[in-house]
């Protein structure tokens, strides 16, 4: 509450705030604004309000806003509703409280900005001192009221005559301190009133003190126009190319990017209109890009991600709303049903336009989803009609390139799907030479999607891929040839058995792969947790434990007998020699995984490649 007056009447009195006014503006700069830049937007929504209230009392009144900044003054003009003694009494001294809510006011906030009422005081992070001459427009012959806020906690308020301000209105003047002439030179200003109230519905200008007075109440029609032309979207065009066009060019300027098409999106039940800019470039999966978003004309936030679903991250919207609701600092937008609501409605804009795409301009859909395939992805799987129409649009890593499922479909009656990049890098090669269709399904949202596959081509059959599969297409030996390999695969296999490995000879293309591991990572896993099991519980009743636990899978080496290398390898008679080729066939196969390396197997490679060198050296010598 404000101390109670008991000054005379036209004396300028000393008052002071019942709070400790440095420690706010420190908590509103640190805490609650993102930069000083704010003061500007906070004064222009004032204004903005004020009007609001003047065209409540005035409907058909031609009101405006008038900036001006000569580097050593700020000033803010409005034509607005203005305020009476009482009401600066009131507003003014009590922080926290908005004129807007008076007078029955509270009932229409949603025709104001703001709804916070400590606007005023950010004008502290960039002057030491406020100077407000007000004149109402609600009480005829109304005198001005002079309010003058120091930061160190004072005020003074006086009235003057009406000839002080002829026309209502109120006048915001700010003295700015040395630190703070990032924000308030002429340029700057001009700039942040471009940069906040470019959408504003009400006219404002902008002087700098080179074209007319500058002075209080100097309304000479000398300052240039911040918004000189309405939102584009509420523009009128020749023709639908015309209004295209001039779209993609507004989102190019505001973005920085020329978008690969232009979304327009209007919600009348929230007054929201606005574009969306279609990225023409993928982005990082999970960033999300902050979106421009205006409440009523004024910029609230150039970084409000809450605006769109997390999909939707192949587009970057600037949108104006009538209902959304601001939070304290002005700078994001509050969780409530309304955004909630509106969210989901532009959610659906944004499928709409996938659909429009996807039946009637199939070039710009390849262009699409070349670039945001995985937006789409994760899009299609939790919306069923984006499924239907997209999935057999989509590309996939699969063992005949890049391509779409539809066309892989068509090849392949059966489709194999790994569960990790790894797997489809072991396999794909000795799979594709085998005649076998399998999708990389490592990718985010790829396995899932192919196994719905069948919901779009019923006649289709999605299978994981199981190295059982894999191996029943590789060729057996004949009897003999094994035989004759015996000793040397018994070499191998007690050589690998530290890696829980089988090894097996079979015949399959191409001839130039000496080796094939098939070892999955959930096996790997299996055999991991196996291992630590046994070496923690020890004993007796580890051992009972041991022999109950079902054996963990092991991995399977599967030498080709068409590679000429395998073919010398088999013929070995010497037995460190044996094992040391095995344990080079087996790291050369699991490099060719392209999983990372436990430190055995780093190990093992190192070790096998130096006695394989040592031997040849010795044969040589």
């Amino acid at each position: 509450m404000p101390l109670r007056d008991t000054s005379a009447h036209h004396a300028a009195t000393d008052r002071t705030f019942q709070v400790d006014l440095r420690g706010l503006v420190d908590l509103l700069s640190h805490h609650l604004y993102s930069s000083p830049r704010v003061y500007l937007r906070e004064l222009l929504q004032n204004a903005v309000d004020a009007l609001t209230a003047r065209h409540a009392v005035e409907p058909h009144g031609d009101f405006g806003i008038r900036l001006y900044a000569d580097g050593s003054v700020v000033r803010v003009e409005d034509d607005g509703v203005g305020l009476t003694e009482a009401d600066v009494h009131t507003f003014l001294a009590t922080i926290g409280r908005s004129s807007k809510r008076a007078e029955k006011i509270e009932e229409q906030r949603g025709d104001f900005i703001g709804q916070f009422g400590i606007g005023l005081l950010s004008c502290f992070l960039v002057a030491d001192e406020i100077h407000v001459l007000s004149r109402s427009a609600r009480t005829p012959d109304a005198p001005a009221v002079e309010w003058r806020g120091r930061g160190d906690g004072s005020y003074t308020v006086r009235t003057l005559p009406a000839s002080s301000r002829p026309r209502p209105g109120t006048t915001v003047t700010l003295t700015p301190r040395a630190d703070a002439a990032e924000w308030t030179r002429p340029a700057q200003v001009h700039a942040l009133a471009r940069h906040f109230g470019s959408l504003l519905r009400h006219p404002v200008t902008f002087d700098d003190g080179t074209r007319g007075t500058g002075g209080p109440g100097d309304t000479g029609g000398a300052g240039v126009s911040v918004n000189p032309e309405p939102a584009p979207w509420a523009r009128t065009y020749p023709t639908p190319g015309a209004r295209a066009r001039a779209l993609a060019a507004y989102g190019e300027e505001v973005f920085g990017f020329t978008p690969l098409d232009t979304i327009e999106l209007d919600l009348p039940a929230v007054g929201l209109k606005g574009i969306a800019c279609v990225l023409p470039e993928a982005v990082p999966a999970g960033r999300r890009h902050g979106h421009r978003v205006h409440v009523k004309g004024m910029l609230l936030s150039e970084q409000a991600e809450e605006i769109l679903p997390d999909w939707a991250f192949f587009v970057r919207c600037v949108v104006d709303a009538e209902s959304l609701r601001p939070t304290a600092s002005r700078e994001s937008l509050y969780e409530d049903d309304t955004l909630a609501a509106v969210r989901d409605a532009l959610a659906e804009r944004l499928r709409a336009w996938i659909a429009r795409a996807a039946a009637s301009d199939p070039d710009l859909l390849n262009r699409f989803l070349q670039a945001h395939h995985l937006a789409v992805k994760s899009l299609a799987v939790h919306d069923d009609e984006i499924l239907r129409m997209l999935l057999p649009w989509l590309p996939f890593e699969t063992t005949d390139g890049h391509t779409t499922l539809d066309e892989f479909a068509r090849t392949h009656r059966t489709v194999l799907v790994t569960s990790s990049v790894e797997e489809f890098r072991q396999v794909a090669a000795i799979a594709s030479a085998a005649g076998l269709g399998v999708v990389n399904g490592g990718y985010t949202y790829d396995r899932e999607l192919v196994h719905r596959l069948p919901e779009i081509r019923p006649e289709a059959s999605v299978a994981d891929l199981d190295p059982a599969t894999l191996t029943a297409h590789l060729d057996p030996v004949d009897r003999e040839t094994e035989l004759a390999a015996a000793a040397y695969l018994a070499q191998a296999r007690d050589a690998l058995a530290v890696f829980d490995c089988d090894v097996a000879l079979r015949t399959f293309q191409p001839a130039s792969a000496p080796a094939l591991l098939v070892d999955s990572r959930e096996a790997r896993h299996e055999r991991t947790r196996s291992q630590l099991a046994r070496e923690q519980e020890g004993g007796l009743w580890g051992d009972i434990l041991g022999a109950l636990r079902q054996e963990a899978p092991r991995a399977q080496l599967i030498l080709n007998q068409l590679n000429p290398l395998v073919r010398t390898a088999v013929t070995i008679d010497e037995p460190e020699l044996a094992r040391t080729s095995a344990e080079a066939l087996y790291g050369q196969a699991a490099m060719l995984s392209r999983r990372p390396l436990r430190p055995a197997e780093s190990s093992l490679i190192n070790r096998s490649f130096l006695d394989l060198l040592a031997h040849a050296l010795r044969k040589d010598s």
